[in-house]
């Protein structure tokens, strides 16, 4: 091997990784390890981990997922001591629908049973019919986000528009894929609020530079102005890419974390559904949830992309508290 040049090198890997930046654990997090290293404390709140800083993990899903990896777990003598009945019950619920068990392979989509689950619980939360069929379960909001960008960017040309300030999941994964960030920027003087006239700016620049804009990105409840957008903003958004045939990517991971009282979260399916012809039916648009974000305990998390027919969401499960 002596003398023999290395496959991969800083020269010889894809280019576009050089590029990327994920700076929720850059210079700051970076510092943060070095100070740990030197055995001084540090509490890391750059990621959403909530139970590193003392909270008591929610026991009722991690109770079902204990019976449904090992179900000889049920018919021990001691089992309704140690598990209570709902957690015995929902267990055998999804055990009966998970042909094989758990970990066996399924629907590329995911369990039908648990889409259907997901459908119900945007039709109850949107006030608008969702389809199992317009939902895919994943291994988190990040990989659904990837793959949206991924089909979106098909060279150096093509952009897709974020806010700023935004989640580097994004920019870190346009540079990725070859694609070209377009920035717009929110309004922080009226609390992070979303301004048209700042989208068709954003867009016409970009357009001037010779690039194709394919989607835009809004993030609601915004990471990491916490701002929840209004309906009127929500209904800008749908305007705007329609009338432009933008795909809308809505990251609404954060509905559950809400800081702002005074202005609730709002679905941009729900908005959607209110709206005038096209809009109601002709928006093409991706939604992403995901479980490691809030309060509510679920299962799964999926996306589709369709025109209006969409959504990811969790399963809605109980609460319960050891």
């Amino acid at each position: 091997m002596s003398g023999r040049s290395k496959v991969l090198t800083s020269d010889s890997i894809n280019q576009q990784m050089k590029k990327c930046r994920y700076d929720v654990r850059g210079e700051i997090y970076l510092a943060a390890v070095k100070r740990t290293q030197e055995g001084k404390e540090v509490i890391y709140t750059n990621v959403g981990n909530p139970q590193a800083l003392g909270q008591i993990p929610l026991t009722f899903n991690r109770q079902v997922m204990s019976l449904m990896m090992a179900p000889f777990l049920m018919d021990h003598p001691n089992a309704k001591a140690i598990f209570p009945k709902d957690a015995i019950a929902r267990a055998k619920v999804y055990l009966g629908q998970l042909k094989g068990g758990l970990g066996a392979y399924s629907d590329s989509k995911g369990s039908p049973f648990i889409r259907q689950e997901i459908a119900n619980f945007i039709t109850k939360q949107s006030g608008q019919p969702a389809s199992a069929e317009n939902i895919f379960i994943s291994n988190g909001a990040s990989e659904c986000v990837r793959m949206v960008l991924f089909a979106c960017i098909r060279g150096a040309q093509d952009g897709v528009m974020v806010p700023i300030p935004q989640y580097p999941l994004y920019s870190a994964s346009i540079a990725l894929y070859g694609g070209e960030l377009v920035p717009y920027y929110l309004d922080e003087e009226n609390g992070w609020s979303m301004d048209v006239n700042e989208l068709q700016r954003s867009l016409d620049a970009a357009k001037n530079r010779g690039i194709c804009v394919r989607a835009l990105v809004f993030i609601n409840p915004g990471n990491p102005t916490g701002n929840c957008l209004s309906e009127d903003n929500v209904c800008d958004l749908v305007r705007f890419c329609h009338d432009n045939r933008l795909v809308m990517m809505a990251d609404e991971v954060y509905q559950e974390n809400i800081y702002n009282t005074t202005r609730p979260f709002i679905s941009a399916r729900k908005v959607i559904g209110r709206m005038e012809e096209p809009y109601k039916s002709c928006t093409e648009i991706v939604s992403f949830h995901t479980v490691s974000k809030g309060t509510t305990d679920g299962l799964c998390l999926s996306t589709k992309i369709s025109h209006h027919r969409h959504s990811h969401f969790i399963i809605p499960l109980r609460r319960t508290y050891m």
